[in-house]
């Protein structure tokens, strides 16, 4: 396989802490190969900290700019032509790298990602995909952020996209996708999501209906669709309500978290295991990690690109695509 591109410069924390998680995927994955963009010298001083056996598998490609993470997109794809972020891009879209990872500036990265990779087959905006913990073990849910807005084709196209990622992650070969709405009604919702409702009945996938939030984490559903408004503000939710559950269990059952089924139960709801969104749609695969993900959260992230690379997501979204005539 071609190697990650990684951007080890962006996002809350330095490149050090992207470094880390790097090694950690190249140690879980002896195949792995990894491209890092950035500014070599300080790269460089943070891998010697690292198994230099390592080195084999690592390559540096120089970037001189960092997009930051209030940079507007237009101003990120204007100005950032040599960033670290824009490099690791350019490298898939070269076809030099088989997927890239960034834990930068959404906004930047969304832009830039569509701007150098264009979109597949008819889809017309790219979505980002990310798994939810659930009762099943975890939902796929688009768009967490990519789109504010989203028209009823948009909609359906996330759906068809969704599903592909579903069979090529889970193994689900006619994933169970819903509409999030505020009911399970006919009547319920705005106009577009009743539209979109519409047009995914009269679709070949396995649509369910509509499905409401606490449906996320139920094991009625694989794939739910929304808005990238909606979808981010229920994944910020989701986070905050994590981090303070964790908190609390923490401080009441310190003692009783070394019992191997609360630690179990721990680990299966660590947000770090989740870390790492894919923008679906793109004509090169590109993952989105937390800004404030540590090592073992960026590796997930890492380790999740790796795995599209190998699959062949885009070609899998295009013929999805073409087959259902659109």
């Amino acid at each position: 396989m071609l190697p990650i591109a990684i951007d080890v410069m962006s996002g809350d924390r330095g490149p050090g802490e992207r470094i880390a998680g790097v090694v950690q995927a190249l140690l879980a994955d002896p195949e792995l190969a990894v491209l890092l963009t950035g500014q070599a010298d300080a790269i460089d001083t943070q891998l010697r900290a690292h198994p230099q056996g390592l080195r084999s598998r690592i390559g540096i490609v120089a970037a001189s700019q960092v997009v930051a993470m209030d940079t507007p997109p237009r101003v990120a794809i204007r100005g950032g032509r040599d960033s670290s972020m824009r490099v690791a891009i350019n490298l898939v879209g070269e076809g030099r790298a088989a997927a890239c990872v960034s834990a930068g500036n959404t906004g930047a990265l969304t832009a830039m990602s569509h701007y150098v990779l264009k979109t597949v087959a008819q889809v017309e905006r790219p979505a980002i995909i990310s798994a939810i913990p659930s009762e099943a073990g975890h939902t796929l849910m688009l768009d967490l952020g990519a789109n504010i807005r989203a028209s009823e084709i948009q909609l359906l196209q996330f759906a068809t996209m969704g599903a592909v990622v579903a069979r090529e992650l889970s193994a689900i070969v006619a994933p169970r996708v819903g509409l999030l709405n505020i009911g399970e009604e006919d009547i319920k919702g705005h106009d577009t999501v009743r539209a979109a409702h519409a047009l995914l009945l009269q679709s070949p996938l396995n649509y369910i209906g509509f499905v409401e939030g606490d449906h996320i984490f139920s094991e009625r559903v694989d794939v739910v669709v929304t808005d990238g408004f909606t979808g981010n503000v229920a994944l910020k939710t989701m986070e905050g309500l994590a981090r303070m559950v964790g908190a609390r269990t923490r401080r009441e059952f310190a003692t009783w978290l070394a019992r191997p089924s609360l630690r179990r139960l721990a680990q299966g709801l660590d947000p770090r295991r989740y870390n790492g969104a894919c923008m679906v749609g793109l004509g090169g695969v590109v993952v989105k990690s937390h800004g404030q993900a540590d090592a073992t959260a960026f590796a997930r992230a890492v380790t999740l690109a790796a795995t599209l690379g190998r699959g062949n997501l885009c070609a899998q979204v295009a013929q999805a695509f073409v087959s259902q005539g659109r």
